[in-house]
Order: C-alpha cells, then sequence, then structure tokens
C-alpha cells in the first residue's frame, strides 16, 4: 500500500537545468536587488525538507527567482504551490514549471512586502491557534535587501494572527545572511544578541537549521547563508502590543555595549528621564548596569510590563520620541542663535 502511494507522488518531468534557465532567458542577478541564484538542486530539496512534510499542503513561496526551490516544492507532492515574485524577467521560466505541473502552481507578479496571502488559500485550512500548525508553510531564499524588513512585517503578523498567520501558526522556512540568521537565533548572553533575537524569540520557536555556503550561489555572495525555521508559539513569552515590545527592544539595543539604563532612558523626556528611568528598572526588577545582550526575555517581558503601565498612567508617553525632541531643540537653540545675532530681544 506505502509502495503504491510513493508511486502516485507527483514529480516534475524533465526539464532544462537552473543554469540552462538562466542562458534561455538572459537572466542575470540584480546586485541592486541583493539578487543571488541558488542553483544546486540538492541543497534547494534539502531546505524543502526541513520544512517538514510538505505532502498535501498549500505553500507560498517568497521571491523564487529562476525557480530552483519552486522546483523541489513541485517534487514534494504539494496540492498547491503559490509563487509572488517581483522581477518580471523570472515569469517566463515559472510559466514553464506551471506548464510542467498543471494546476499545482500560481504566478503572481507582485510584490512579497504587500501580497495579501490570507485570501490566497482555502478557507477551510483554518485552524485554532492552539491546535497543530496548518497544513500551509512559508518558504523562500529572500534577497538581502528584503529580508529583515519582510521577517519584521511576519512577526507583527504573528503577534496580531493575521497576514499569513490567519490560517494558524503556519510555519516558516526562510534564507538570510549567515549573521541574521545567527542573531535570530541567539542566545542571551552571546555576542550575536541583537534586537531581532529576542523580536524573533518571543513570539516563535526559532532554529538555524543549516548553512548553505556562499560558493552555492550564483554569483557568489560575500557571505554564507543561513536557513532558518520560525513556527509561532501557542503563547508569546512577552503577552503586550508589539509596536510597544519593539519599541523597548530597540531602545535598549540602539546602545548595544553601554548598560542597558541608557538606551532604555531614551524611551523618556529628558526633564524626566533619570526618575523615570530608575523607577522603570526598580520596577521590573532589572540590574541597570547588564548589557543589553545579557538580557533575557523574561527581563524585557518586565521591562513591556512596567513601561506599559507607565504609558497607562501618561498616555502622551508612549509617542514621545527623544530623537525628535534632539530635533526640536535643535532648532530651538538655532533660533535663539538667529535671534541674538539679529539683536532681537
Amino acid at each position: 500500500m506505502a509502495a503504491s502511494g510513493k508511486l502516485g507522488a507527483f514529480r516534475l518531468p524533465p526539464l532544462p537545468t537552473i543554469r540552462e534557465i538562466i542562458k534561455l532567458f538572459r537572466l542575470r542577478a540584480m546586485k541592486q536587488l541583493s539578487q543571488n541564484f541558488l542553483l544546486d538542486l540538492r541543497l534547494t530539496d534539502k531546505i524543502v525538507r526541513k520544512a517538514g512534510s510538505l505532502t498535501g499542503a498549500y505553500v507560498y513561496e517568497v521571491g523564487p527567482g529562476p525557480g530552483g526551490i519552486t522546483r523541489s516544492i513541485l517534487n514534494a507532492d504539494v496540492a498547491q504551490l503559490l509563487v509572488v515574485e517581483k522581477d518580471t524577467r523570472f515569469i517566463p521560466g515559472l510559466q514553464m514549471l506551471s506548464d510542467a505541473a498543471p494546476g499545482k502552481l500560481r504566478i503572481v507578479h507582485g510584490d512579497v512586502l504587500t501580497y495579501k496571502v490570507e485570501k490566497a488559500f482555502p478557507e477551510s485550512l483554518r485552524r485554532h491557534w492552539q491546535d497543530d500548525p496548518p497544513n500551509v508553510h512559508i518558504i523562500g531564499n529572500l534577497p538581502f535587501s528584503v529580508s529583515t524588513p519582510l521577517i519584521i512585517k511576519w512577526l507583527e503578523h504573528v503577534s496580531c494572527r493575521d497576514g499569513p498567520f490567519v490560517y494558524g501558526r503556519t510555519p516558516m522556512t526562510l534564507t538570510f545572511q549567515k549573521e541574521v540568521a545567527e542573531r535570530l537565533t541567539a542566545t542571551t548572553g552571546s555576542k550575536q544578541r541583537s534586537r531581532l533575537s529576542i523580536m524573533a524569540q518571543y513570539l516563535c520557536d526559532v532554529e538555524h537549521v543549516f548553512t548553505i555556503p556562499g560558493r552555492a550561489f550564483v554569483p557568489k555572495p560575500e557571505v554564507d547563508v543561513g536557513v532558518v525555521r520560525f513556527i509561532p508559539l501557542v503563547q508569546p513569552k512577552i503577552e503586550q502590543p508589539f509596536q510597544l515590545v519593539e519599541k523597548v527592544v530597540q531602545h535598549v539595543f540602539q546602545f548595544r555595549r553601554k548598560y542597558c539604563h541608557r538606551g532604555l532612558g531614551m524611551l523618556f523626556p529628558e526633564a524626566q528621564r533619570l526618575e523615570s528611568t530608575g523607577r522603570l528598572l526598580c520596577l521590573a526588577d532589572v540590574d541597570p548596569t547588564l548589557r543589553p545582550r545579557q538580557l533575557s526575555i523574561a527581563h524585557f517581558r518586565s521591562l513591556c510590563e512596567v513601561y506599559r503601565r507607565m504609558c497607562d498612567s501618561d498616555p502622551q508617553l508612549f509617542a514621545y520620541s527623544f530623537r525628535e525632541e534632539l530635533k526640536q531643540n535643535k532648532q530651538k537653540r538655532r533660533r535663539e542663535g538667529d535671534d541674538s545675532e539679529s539683536g532681537v530681544p
């Protein structure tokens, strides 16, 4: 029985290689778009295997390019693959794959940063957040230029349970520069610990599953590439609005080599900075002389909870921006200087 099931699995017919597709359609990676092609189908197969079983799954692939990972996904016997590609040069090659896999591949010419994937798949795929992840997957070899803003955007969607996560706890298997992959998975105290570490790990189980050497890509990037798998958590480790968590985390890590009180102080207007920072750290029970990378997610949870209470008691606090205050102070000093030069009392 198992053997006959295997025989019935979908496989693509013989096709030109990815290298031949690139030559056929005269494709070349555009440096300004940080494009790098992965031509080795053994590696694209490995990326797809790391995403888990895709039999009968609905997959959303971002940035398919010439279609290397696309082929490996189609050969994993998916129910449907949706690819969103911004660069029109890649559409003819993808169309060739679509013709070879009738009814399996949908091609959208669009931007992954704005595409509404929540309307792309059947409603019947939706699962309750507490249930196992749905049979929906996100997979992509992302251009380096969009990988960080895109994962932050998707993490916000995880927090709100919308976008690709209206179906439930949709898993993601994505490529990043190795350094970014290491930041996403960095543990408390490690040198790579960063804003990305906290934002990803408070919402998802994050695993750096393997590294692809840069030489596997055309053109060869200056760095190796990390494949990272994300599975949204049933319960986030910080239960506060995404924008509030992001603000606290950003402020802490903007002075990553200083003590944490330095960045946290910038959450407050200058006139009350010293007192409010001391109160925040005291109520959150956080040592002001810890460096940002030494703060655990439990520390950030306490800081966010206390900062939220402070914002609730002072409705103008959350909107405060120290950069805006700095700018206004500079403009004020400039006006005062102009006034004194012109003899205005």
